[in-house]
């Protein structure tokens, strides 16, 4: 803080002498305003460059040539090469993203506003952000991470940041791209895609097929179709439209191992193979650019979604029970074992999402100071229908309808950030948006019985942030910035079964952060301190999260504070041009802990857990890659994921219970490797990947009912083509 300040202070004393240099500055921004014409979509952070002149904080971007390299079976190897995140794994495919921005809860990403190409992907942004869809890391071009005071021109999820999945803009020329891929388990993987220009408009079409019979204890089948079209109006003017449409049908559980089964060696036995989720999304956008001068231009996105989530799943208990289908686990210890129960619980959910938002940007001078502002409005309704019905066998997918609800949500965003380019070299950035949040939330029938039960409330909430960039030169620069976190509670949660509102405040921050970055064309190294301060973080007692229901509950203070450091590095041909080295490694240190005194009763004793480490928070996250690349076409990477011991409960208990739910997890280290070779005459590579080569036994998580064991050693081979 003591840095931003200083900043401040420097900045609006040296305002009167650096006029020319503004005036150079702000022909700058104008060139990019008239060049950067793409696709019409929303880019979070956007090009390298803006990194260390334009955004107020720590981000990362990830490239195509970074995907190629990887060739990962699941996006969760991509994000992972990102400073500051814990990424958990919870059935190995990257079907769920489970990602925790520093220190923060990873379950179901609901800290975090995940994007694809500026759009929100989330069940229902506001009322319930769980990622049960995860963008197809097969069609994806790039990753772009932001974690600072620039998020607040995003919303409504911003205490952990803003993730935007990049998918492939329509060519300039005809092109086409081919992957298959192959592997244990199963593994079958075609990914397609065709883009031309012709009369003025750019048209891209991929198509992704994906199935396994099991890999670790999934099976599932993909397909993912996704279109862009865009075209120009006039010199001014462009338009993008983007439709898109995924089906999946996976085994996907929450019955893990218990800790029994785990020990034994049984890692992958399929305890529910009846359980069965299906996920089918339609996704429609109209994207518009407008130019209004040399110096303005506007963006509009209008979009909508549709979302449905039909979740077959056993029933079962710890206890034992008559008739069971199945039984796992030891029946002598206290919740040892799993009876399967001739019985289900269908969750039947739809989602909708109707949005509309529009940015203005514009370059001008004022007091002599060069500015740049960044101002728009964001309109969103959304929808979710739930029904749970219960079936009189284990594979039942009818029967009795015990829950029918309507929960419906409307929201209004204005925000403002406002660049000061108080000299060629320094740049404050002030801004703020405002969250109204509307909901209602109509029972129709719970516990088996009719009723006819209706609950609202609303919300209205100013979220401010400033951050401040120095160049040094050209290539280091330096960083510091402060904005408030903000969520807003899930409306389920904020409104009782019995339709009473509980008047939950939004969950809310202060977070901060000081760091420097270097930038050049072989070397990018970037550090920096931050802390995440809660008055009351709301910790969610979900199933999905190892709770027993739904609904959250107050955890009281908590404090996340930390260092990220990230470098990476590619040296020039070495031995008369034989071959390159290119190295990148990323480490974070976390302290998330509860800073304030909580007590929590657990087997008639009463515990408090100030001090206590956050659950799924380890203090050490690691990832380095080398890759060696060879003029004659091979490339050979190497991988290695450490992540430290974490808990996984609030009272940090280090020994493991029966069921396999609670207990330290204990640190582990992966490794991965991938050669690939290109023919640059003939457009194709072939590769071969081998994920966790040391074919490790670890657990990934213990939530949300047992153990999930990582994936085995996973060999994939694959050939890729571009025309």
């Amino acid at each position: 803080m003591k840095l931003l300040l200083i900043l401040l202070l420097t900045a609006f004393s040296a305002a009167s002498a650096k006029d020319n240099d503004n005036k150079s500055s702000s022909r700058q921004l104008q060139d990019s305003v008239t060049l950067h014409f793409d696709f019409p979509q929303l880019d979070v952070v956007g090009v390298k460059e803006r990194l260390t002149n334009k955004i107020p904080g720590s981000a990362s971007l990830i490239n195509s040539q970074t995907m190629l390299t990887f060739q990962p079976l699941s996006g969760n190897e991509i994000i992972r090469t990102m400073a500051g995140v814990n990424v958990v794994d919870e059935e190995g495919t990257g079907l769920r993203l489970n990602l925790g921005v520093r220190g923060l809860d990873p379950d179901r990403s609901r800290t975090l506003l995940v994007l694809e190409d500026g759009i929100p992907v989330a069940l229902a942004p506001y009322g319930e952000p769980e990622m049960y869809y995860t963008p197809a890391i097969e069609r994806m071009t790039g990753l772009e991470l932001l974690k600072g005071s620039g998020s607040i021109l995003w919303g409504p999820q911003t205490i952990g940041g803003v993730l935007n999945y990049k998918t492939v803009d329509p060519p300039v020329e005809p092109s086409s791209y081919i992957n298959l891929r192959g592997g244990q388990g199963g593994l079958f993987s075609l990914y397609g895609s065709y883009g031309t220009y012709f009369d003025g408009a750019g048209i891209q079409v991929g198509v992704l097929h994906k199935q396994a019979d099991r890999i670790g204890t999934t099976t599932m089948n993909v397909d993912d179709i996704t279109a862009k079209l865009k075209f120009r109006l006039d010199d001014r003017s462009q338009i993008g439209v983007k439709l898109s449409f995924y089906n999946e049908e996976s085994n996907s559980t929450y019955l893990g191992l218990t800790q029994s089964m785990y020990d034994a060696g049984d890692y992958y036995t399929v305890m529910a193979p009846h359980d069965k989720l299906n996920v089918r999304r339609y996704a429609g956008s109209i994207s518009h650019n407008y130019i209004l001068s040399e110096s303005s231009f506007i963006k509009t996105n209008i979009y909508a979604y549709t979302t449905s989530r039909n979740w077959l799943r056993q029933d079962f208990s710890r206890t034992k029970v008559t008739n069971p289908v199945a039984v796992f686990g030891d029946t002598t210890a206290s919740r040892g074992a799993v009876y399967m129960r001739n019985s289900t619980g269908n969750r039947d959910r739809q989602f909708e999402v109707l949005g509309a938002e529009s940015r203005f940007n514009t370059v001008y001078q004022f007091a002599g100071i060069s500015n740049e502002l960044d101002a728009g409005a964001r309109l969103l309704w959304e929808k979710a229908y739930e029904q749970r019905v219960n079936g009189k066998k284990f594979n039942a997918v009818s029967g009795d309808l015990v829950e029918d609800e309507i929960r419906t949500g409307r929201a209004f965003s204005i925000f403002a950030q406002n660049r000061f380019h108080v000299s060629p070299d320094l740049t404050i950035t002030p801004g703020a948006r405002l969250e109204t949040f509307s909901f209602l939330r109509d029972i129709y029938r719970i516990s088996s019985k009719d009723t006819s039960l209706k609950g609202e409330d609303n919300m209205v909430t100013i979220i401010p942030g400033i951050g401040a960039n120095y160049m040094l030169n050209d290539a280091v620069s330096f960083f510091a910035g402060v904005h408030k976190g903000y969520a807003p509670p899930r409306i389920k949660d904020a409104i009782s079964n019995s339709g009473t509102s509980l008047k939950l405040d939004a969950e809310e921050s202060v977070n901060s952060e000081i760091g420097m970055r270097w930038q050049s064309r072989s070397l990018e190294f970037e550090l920096t301190y931050y802390l995440l301060d809660f008055s009351n973080q709301v910790i969610p007692v979900s199933q999905s999260s190892g709770g027993s229901g739904t609904g959250y509950v107050n955890g009281g203070a908590t404090s996340h504070s930390g260092v990220e450091f990230s470098i990476s590095h590619r040296s020039p041909y070495l031995f008369g041009n034989l071959f390159s080295i290119s190295t990148s490694f990323n480490a974070t240190y976390s302290n998330a802990v509860y800073s304030s005194d909580r007590f929590v009763s657990e087997g008639g004793s009463v515990y408090n857990v100030n001090g206590n480490r956050l659950p799924y928070s380890p203090e050490v996250i690691s990832n380095l890659n080398v890759c060696f690349l060879f003029g004659s076409g091979l490339s050979l990477n190497a991988g290695v994921v450490y992540t430290a011991e974490q808990y996984a409960d609030e009272l940090n208990t280090a020994a493991p219970d029966a069921a396999g739910e609670t207990g330290l997890i204990s640190a582990y280290t992966l490794l991965d490797f991938t050669a690939r070779y290109s023919v640059a005459t003939l457009g194709s590579s072939i590769y071969v990947s081998v994920k966790n080569a040391g074919d490790l036994r670890y657990i990934a998580s213990r939530r949300p009912q047992g153990i999930k064991a990582g994936i085995p050693r996973m060999i994939t081979a694959g050939i890729e083509t571009s025309l």
